[in-house]
């Protein structure tokens, strides 16, 4: 089974990821968490909520194969946040390999869409092989339901161009409605 749960910056992706893996680990279940090695606002290899809970991960990377091997024998559960990294590949294999060939439960959190409102790789592809999706809801700064990210300068002014990826936290992203995306 292959979930995907999404949502903006700041949408408590990485909290869901936490809560969930605890109460996993509290009824005694094996799982496994990873997260993507560009992700270095906390700490590399490291899952980290901004309401303080934190935990251990192992890292993929752009090159990591998911296949099935040993080191998924006696998981329960794989978990994978900022998944909106992954490759197209690598969303593949997840759900070839794990999901169907392992009968692994595989839940990814991440972002779907860039701060320009283009498709992430890996979230395109998880929207379209998920078995479940899970949005998690966050509000734009008027009220409205954010569903998409802004990038802004030092003055909090939205940036329109630039690189894709650019790590970044509450100072760089904010989550938005599609009035406000489009407005700024």
């Amino acid at each position: 089974m292959l979930d995907f749960y999404y949502s903006t910056m700041r949408g408590g992706k990485s909290t869901a990821l936490l809560q969930r893996r605890h109460n996993l680990l509290s009824i005694g279940k094996r799982v496994l968490v990873l997260t993507s090695a560009l992700d270095d606002r906390f700490e590399v290899g490291k899952v980290t909520s901004r309401m303080g809970p934190q935990c251990d991960a192992q890292v993929f990377h752009r090159e990591t194969v998911f296949a099935m091997s040993a080191a998924f024998v006696n998981i329960d559960e794989v978990m994978i946040d900022e998944a909106q990294f992954l490759t197209s590949d690598q969303v593949q294999q997840i759900h070839q390999n794990l999901c169907a060939g392992q009968d692994l439960r595989v839940s990814c959190f991440g972002l779907r869409s860039t701060f320009q409102g283009r498709p992430f790789e890996g979230a395109a592809w998880l929207l379209a092989l998920a078995d479940a999706l899970h949005e998690i809801s966050t509000l734009c700064g008027c009220g409205s339901k954010a569903t998409l990210n802004q990038r802004v300068d030092g003055s909090g002014m939205p940036v329109r161009q630039g690189p894709e990826l650019e790590i970044g936290g509450d100072t760089r992203y904010r989550p938005v409605c599609p009035k406000c995306f489009y407005e700024a």
